[in-house]
């Protein structure tokens, strides 16, 4: 029985979400509020408030559960040798986690200004910040330092400047990848690692990256 009314407390909880950040790319977060959220879900605003008092707390209710993986991730690569195969899984890992939360990046891209001003905007930075410092190397020289922590952000200006581009969204995603692959093995003075033999679907269960470089003992490695 509680495990019934569990279930139907998180199917409540998840059309919320999704409902809202409906709404906030439709019309912006500034200009949508918890009455028209009840409205589009047919509940009442008290049935709402129940789950959510405040519209922040919705939107950050979504990034903590997309950003749960990315997590998961971002604490595997701290267990993991500095190498260029590890930022290669990192890069691979965190593109095939991109098209799950391609509606929550797209909604912080259109409102930047407001994001700056949520929490969601100081935890969003946090993250990338974690992300950087899994790929740069503090005493790699400054251009390779730029390259490796451009190449997390190649993925999203990639996703960003290709969505009205006509094309397979699979297809878009494996050119970004491939962009950001190839700027840290520049930085690395190295060839591409070719993907582990049975890569992970998702991060819960990764493999671990401890392989050594190849190029390690390489002049130009670094």
């Amino acid at each position: 029985m509680d495990h019934g009314r569990n279930q139907r407390r998180g199917d409540t909880r998840q059309r919320i979400q999704d409902v809202a950040l409906e709404l906030f790319l439709e019309q912006g977060y500034e200009k949508t509020s918890l009455r028209e959220i009840a409205e589009r879900l047919d509940v009442t605003k008290a049935a709402l408030y129940y789950h959510f008092k405040t519209k922040e707390a919705i939107l950050i209710s979504i990034f903590e559960d997309m950003a749960r993986p990315i997590n998961e991730m971002i604490e595997w690569g701290k267990q993991q040798p500095h190498t260029l195969e590890t930022k290669v899984e990192v890069l691979r890992r965190y593109s095939r986690m991109m098209p799950y939360s391609e509606p929550l990046f797209r909604f912080m891209q259109d409102n930047q200004a407001t994001v700056r001003e949520l929490r969601i905007g100081e935890m969003f930075k946090e993250r990338m910040l974690e992300l950087y410092g899994l790929m740069k190397e503090p005493d790699a020289e400054l251009a390779d330092q730029v390259r490796c922590v451009t190449a997390i952000f190649s993925m999203h200006a990639g996703a960003f400047a290709l969505q009205e581009t006509e094309g397979d969204p699979e297809a878009k995603r494996e050119a970004a990848l491939e962009v950001a692959l190839g700027l840290v093995a520049q930085a690395h003075g190295a060839e591409i690692p070719p993907p582990a033999a049975a890569e992970p679907t998702g991060p819960s269960k990764p493999k671990a990256a401890g392989r050594a470089r190849k190029s390690e003992a390489a002049p130009a490695a670094r």
